[in-house]
């Protein structure tokens, strides 16, 4: 009998131990990942593996440390051996995984240009918690493209003046900053990019969902709405590397008018070295696969071809 009981008790506090883990698991997820004020990741510690001959290209893997998390990228060069032009890849928003070699890695490994895709921050095999961009905090997510220009400058396949961002979304928002923290970024290349407040375009994201509504009748409604959470504002004027800015007119993710007249107003008053172009028609995806518009790819890789000295393609 005393022993029945005292397996009885054993068990039921086993069980309100085991709850109480799971509460606090699940307490954890719904809470906001933590996005210190100061995360910087200038130096960061990397590891270069060897590099691989994967059929017409070298992939080798890179590990580099930001904020107490290693994360994991693929690093894709061309098969000559001299120092190469690069671009570091920056996701938008969310779980994202590195990028694979398809037709975007590709295109600029014909063109003599490297390609740095890194697993974000608690994604595939980088350590840490995703996604603070999600809740419009972008510190940690900003070291981090930060760390990666870092690393990718450490190899001696890569010509560490020529590296810049290629990206899209919630990389508008990075970006910027992230280049005024490196202060090795060539260039900046974002397409469907946030640039205005993340409130604003959550909102417009919000609305315009549902499709029930045109997205020049939701914008209508933007000068309305309350601002708050981050603002790119400084970091865009600050921003002094040349950057390309696409568009697509029908996304209904970002605003798209309001956007490239905010970065059109920036340019103008701060002469800068900026390239603006809305796709009439385009959705979000201008650099997915398939893309909402054909031309935004092949437009951008000129572009950093000239950005980083190699000519028309």
């Amino acid at each position: 009998m005393k022993k029945s009981l005292l397996i009885t008790i054993v068990a039921l506090a086993a069980i309100a131990a085991g709850a109480a883990g799971l509460l606090a698991a699940l307490d954890a997820l719904r809470s906001p990942v933590d996005d210190p004020a100061v995360a910087a990741c200038r130096r960061p510690p990397t590891t270069l593996g060897a590099a691989r001959v994967v059929l017409d290209h070298r992939e080798l893997a890179v590990h580099f440390t930001c904020s107490g998390a290693r994360l994991a990228g693929t690093l894709f060069l061309p098969l000559g051996r001299r120092p190469h032009p690069a671009v570091v890849w920056l996701h938008g928003s969310g779980d994202q995984p590195r990028l694979t070699y398809g037709a975007l890695v590709a295109s600029y490994i014909q063109d003599g240009i490297a390609f740095f895709s890194y697993d974000k921050r608690g994604t595939g095999e980088s350590q840490g918690r995703c996604c603070p961009d999600e809740d419009g905090r972008f510190n940690l997510v900003t070291s981090d493209a930060v760390g990666a220009v870092a690393a990718v400058r450490g190899s001696p396949d890569v010509d560490g003046a020529r590296v810049g961002f290629l990206g899209a979304s919630a990389a508008g928002w990075i970006a910027p900053r992230a280049a005024e923290q490196s202060r090795h970024v060539r260039f900046v290349a974002i397409a469907s990019p946030g640039v205005l407040r993340h409130s604003i375009v959550a909102r417009f994201e919000q609305e315009a969902a549902d499709g029930r509504r045109s997205t020049e009748e939701v914008a209508r409604e933007i000068p309305s709405w309350p601002r708050s959470g981050f603002d790119p504002s400084p970091s865009l004027h600050r921003l002094d590397a040349p950057a390309l800015w696409l568009f697509g007119s029908a996304d209904r993710n970002v605003p798209a008018g309001e956007s490239a007249e905010a970065l059109r107003r920036i340019a103008q008053r701060r002469g800068k070295d900026w390239k603006i172009v809305v796709f009439p028609g385009a959705g979000h995806g201008l650099l997915d696969d398939p893309p909402t518009d054909r031309r935004a790819a092949p437009l951008a890789e000129a572009w950093i071809r000239r950005q980083v000295g190699l000519g028309p393609s």
